[in-house]
């Protein structure tokens, strides 16, 4: 004869401080739980509601430059430094965490209009109006922490003069070599005064310049005469161009697929384009109301911010036609620029009133240290607010 006996282990109830929490056993059920649904609506309800209730995306400001920022560029190297460079040709290293000037790099004499930091993040090359590309030695990561800032001015180590003025520059992500963009786009090696190569197409200025993060022997450029082209630097001529409606300000590459970038363009859009295939867009980004000057995607590919001349940052999924997030303020004029930072949890923009502003890429993301439960709050959130995402009432607390 069999019998069933229900035995239990004291060790699965018994608490083992006296300030544990008293473990509870669920049986899940459906034919027990008929409100299962409905309660579980309730609190994708809740959850949407308190993300807009906890929505503080501002993080603060970063005051220093007497002129409008014109450029940023992400130390690859550190994960709290960040450059920016000025209209009056001020060049700064800042350190987010405690949102202060580590240090200046003073020599242009016109406008900063690109900055980029090799591969290593020890050099950091800057070109601007003043017709001059200067490479510079940045401090270490350990001069980061220490409070001396007796002299805080950085060591030059070349400066190449050349014949027209720079609007764009970018390091290769593997390599020695850089891109300026001007009058014609040069590659240049950081051990020669001379480009050693240079691509024209066309007569007209080419405005900003990104290599490919994946191949880094390809590069994207767009022109004032509404062109993005595509060069190859192991051929001697450029392989594609693309003649838009308008013209496109900047470029980003997704880094996580890296055949796909998106254009910023003057229209108030971004283009998204698959670069074998660049007879039609992937996906257009519509929401900025004036152009887009500027556009950097997440280290994780999944989504990338855009800076517009009407004064907002939106943040947009890779794939999404309309923005996820806008962000503003009251002080914030025309953003030139904005970036995120390396570890993809905040956004970083430049303006033409001066400061660069850190905002939170999550706008109700808590900061500081979560305990396990809180975190599996969040998710248990994030996961019901998305299953009921197409309901009416969700889609519009979170739109």
């Amino acid at each position: 004869m069999k019998v069933k006996v229900i035995s239990r282990s004291t060790d699965e109830f018994t608490r083992e401080r006296s300030n544990d929490l008293q473990r509870v056993f669920r049986n899940f059920d459906p034919s027990l739980r008929t409100q299962e649904k409905a309660v579980e609506y309730v609190r994708a309800l809740n959850a949407a509601k308190m993300e807009k209730i906890f929505a503080r995306p501002f993080v603060g400001a970063m005051d220093g430059h007497i002129d409008s920022v014109s450029c940023m560029a992400k130390n690859p190297n550190h994960l709290k430094g960040i450059f920016s460079g000025s209209m009056d040709g001020d060049i700064r290293l800042w350190d987010i965490a405690s949102r202060r000037t580590i240090c200046q790099f003073p020599g242009h004499q016109g406008a900063v209009r690109g900055l980029t930091a090799s591969t290593d993040g020890r050099i950091l090359v800057s070109c601007g109006t003043d017709c001059t590309v200067r490479l510079w030695n940045v401090p270490l990561a350990t001069g980061m922490e220490s409070d001396d800032s007796s002299d805080n001015s950085a060591k030059q180590l070349a400066a190449y003069v050349w014949k027209n003025a720079f609007w764009a520059v970018d390091h290769q992500c593997d390599g020695n070599l850089f891109a300026t963009a001007g009058a014609q786009v040069d590659i240049w090696d950081h051990n020669r005064s001379q480009p050693v190569n240079s691509f024209e197409w066309g007569k007209d200025t080419v405005i900003s310049v990104r290599f490919n993060p994946g191949e880094p022997n390809v590069l994207a450029t767009s022109a004032s005469d509404r062109s993005i082209a595509i060069y190859d630097l192991r051929m001697s001529s450029p392989t594609t161009k693309l003649i838009m409606r308008t013209r496109t300000n900047s470029i980003s590459w997704n880094p996580m697929e890296p055949m796909n970038f998106t254009a910023a363009n003057e229209d108030c859009s971004c283009y998204s384009y698959d670069a074998r295939k660049l007879d039609e867009a992937k996906c257009v980004h519509k929401d900025h109301v004036s152009a887009v000057m500027d556009i950097d995607y997440s280290p994780t590919g999944r989504e990338f911010v855009t800076g517009s001349y009407d004064r907002t940052i939106r943040i947009f999924q890779y794939n999404g036609g309309h923005s996820r997030e806008i962000y503003h303020t009251k002080r914030m004029q025309r953003v030139f620029c904005v970036k995120f930072s390396c570890d993809g949890s905040y956004v970083i923009s430049g303006s033409d009133d001066t400061n660069l502003r850190l905002w939170k890429a999550n706008a109700s993301e808590q900061l500081g240290v979560l305990l396990p439960r809180e975190r599996k709050n969040h998710e248990y959130r994030e996961a019901v607010k998305n299953r009921y995402k197409h309901l009416p009432e969700v889609k519009r607390i979170v739109r």
